[in-house]
């Protein structure tokens, strides 16, 4: 639509309330834009067509900045925050609300699910990254509040939000469950305690329960509830699955690890009047409940609870037999909410970097550790490794000279690991300046007269069974010697002298498997795998459409392609159409039949 049908689209809106809905937002603008009305306030005044003319021209440059960086970024790995400058400073300058370029994000996401591939993947990344920066912003507020009054649980929930800034969770949504969770409690506590103080409290109260009989009524109540009517579990199958750490999910799937559990246990018996306090013991987090009036300072006068272990009350020694050793009294301490955000962070590092080294468990390390160094900016070992992954991905090299100047101001004993980093990083930047196009992989080319199969077709993996989707090929196998080793390539009947292809695996991985091992499947399907769309624009029922940049590293594929198509699944040209093609060999609507 050009900007004068949009004007027309708006009619002669002038300066209206925001409700009643104005013509404007009950037609087909709101059909368009429906997120955006969320972010007006009722019975104020507002100019629509300033509005959308606004959101209209924002749209435009989203759309542009997201085409710009998938011409930029399709040999790269994709890091947002490094491109993003220019371009968000030239829609700042415009002064629209940060709303209306999610929104138009959005709608690219919303978009018909089989088209725009390639659009949606760099929105769907600029849009992580967008989101992660208010929640960054949201995390800097929150840690310069005093630290009692800091909530434990508000804390994890921006951690969980930053690890996860595409699922809408919300802090009010969280409290909306452990309310309800809470309220179960309240009934239980009335069946044995019809006169429990929590039965008078309401709704936002500050309860405290100081008697100690009504404090272990209330613990009991909770246990019975968390464990035996909702079937709260510690999920020792599965211990380091990140989604054990994000309390939106320790919800939803009502299993965890310690001290996700811990946070919610202890919300729990806070909102109920008892008072706890996390407990960073070495692998297992507890949380302790004081049996005297006073806080004190002996840590027999604790009882321990193990909510990994369905809320069992332990002594000081007991703690020690659960993991096998003996601790000094420092491990029996309370901890402050930064520490135990520290924690949490600290298990999806660790997770991290017990990754397959894929695309998934990359990101999860480069989340935890903008995290960790948000909570705790000063930490060498952790700035150094993410100056060190930074490197190893090759992406946003200006910033791991930052990070390098900064460790070595905070630790000049490290000006061996940060020299080397700072001459291989400046040697990076001096290779992006002049970089080397690969060169356009002609099937025509006598080298490549063994390739069969071409980007876009579907195929199923003779030997492991998986399905996937070619997106690359090299005549003969490049890779080391000892990757060839131990991939056992020599036993193959063509060894290393054939043809290999790079495909998209159903399962989200990358693999380079050899053509003998491929062949095309029988029902062509979808390719769940997240960097599709940075390949592909479209998927065509048969195949995978090649976006522009890969068309342009392998010109004459589509066209197999869509040979290969027409003959595996007998479709004729017309059900095919021309989509897939370039222009020079695209049909001629004028052109006579032979």
């Amino acid at each position: 639509m050009n900007f004068r049908c949009f004007c027309d689209c708006c009619g002669n809106a002038g300066t209206r309330t925001a409700g009643p809905p104005a013509p404007l937002l009950g037609g087909s603008s709101t059909m368009r834009w429906p997120r955006l009305q969320r972010n007006y306030r009722q019975n104020e005044s507002y100019d629509w067509l300033k509005e959308y003319r606004t959101r209209y021209v924002v749209g435009l440059q989203i759309r542009r900045t997201v085409v710009s960086i998938s011409k930029r970024f399709f040999t790269e790995v994709p890091c947002v925050g490094q491109v993003l400058g220019d371009s968000f400073a030239e829609i700042e300058s415009l002064g629209a609300p940060e709303h209306f370029c999610e929104d138009e994000l959005l709608s690219i996401l919303n978009s018909d699910k089989r088209k725009s591939l390639t659009l949606k993947y760099y929105a769907k990344k600029i849009l992580y990254f967008l989101r992660q920066q208010n929640i960054l912003r949201s995390l800097k507020v929150f840690l310069e509040q005093p630290a009692n009054e800091q909530s434990a649980l508000e804390g994890a929930v921006l951690v969980d939000q930053y690890c996860n800034p595409l699922a809408e969770v919300t802090l009010e949504n969280i409290l909306a469950q452990l309310e309800d969770i809470a309220d179960k409690v309240r009934k239980c506590l009335r069946v044995s305690n019809p006169s429990h103080p929590s039965q008078r409290a309401t709704t936002g109260d500050c309860l405290v329960v100081e008697d100690f009989e009504l404090q272990r009524q209330v613990i009991c109540a909770l246990n019975t509830v968390l464990y035996e009517q909702l079937q709260f579990t510690g999920n020792e199958c599965d211990f380091y699955n990140p989604l054990n750490s994000y309390i939106h999910q320790v919800l939803l799937r009502r299993t965890g690890i310690p001290i996700s559990l811990s946070v919610l246990y202890m919300t729990l018996a806070r909102k109920l009047g008892v008072v706890l306090e996390p407990v960073n013991f070495p692998n297992h987090f507890l949380l302790r409940w004081c049996q005297k009036q006073r806080r004190s300072g002996d840590i027999y006068d604790y009882v321990y609870i193990d909510t990994f272990g369905k809320g069992k009350q332990l002594t000081a020694k007991e703690c020690e037999y659960l993991i096998g050793h003996q601790v000094t009294a420092d491990y029996y301490s309370a901890i402050s909410t930064s520490k135990v955000l520290l924690r949490m962070v600290g298990n999806l590092l660790n997770i991290g970097k017990r990754g397959e080294g894929n695309e998934k468990s990359y990101q999860l390390l480069r989340d935890s550790l903008d995290l960790y160094l948000t909570i705790n900016p000063d930490n060498v070992q952790y700035l150094l490794l993410q100056a060190r992954l930074y490197f190893h991905l090759g992406i946003w090299p200006e910033k791991v000279l930052d990070i390098l100047q900064h460790i070595q101001a905070l630790d000049p004993t490290q000006h061996g690991a940060v020299g080397y980093l700072v001459q291989h990083t400046l040697e990076h930047i001096q290779h992006k300046r002049h970089p080397v196009l690969p060169e356009a992989k002609l099937r025509s080319a006598t080298q490549h007269r063994d390739v069969q199969y071409s980007v876009g077709l579907i195929m199923k993996h003779k030997r492991s069974g998986y399905n996937c989707v070619i997106y690359g090929w090299d005549p003969r196998c490049t890779m080391s010697q000892e990757w060839i080793t131990t991939m056992r390539v020599h036993q193959l009947s063509n060894g290393a002298n054939q043809p290999f292809y790079n495909v998209l695996v159903q399962d989200g991985t990358c693999r380079y498997a050899a053509q003998e091992n491929l062949e095309p499947h029988s029902a062509p399907l979808e390719i769940a795998h997240p960097e599709v769309g940075r390949y592909f624009s479209e998927f065509s029922d048969t195949h995978y459409v090649a976006n522009e940049e890969l068309q342009a590293r392998y010109p004459e594929d589509m066209t197999e392609t869509l040979g290969t198509v027409g003959e595996l699944y007998r479709l004729t040209p017309s059900s095919l159409g021309s989509e897939g093609l370039p222009p020079s060999v695209r049909p001629n609507a004028d052109a006579k039949s032979p």
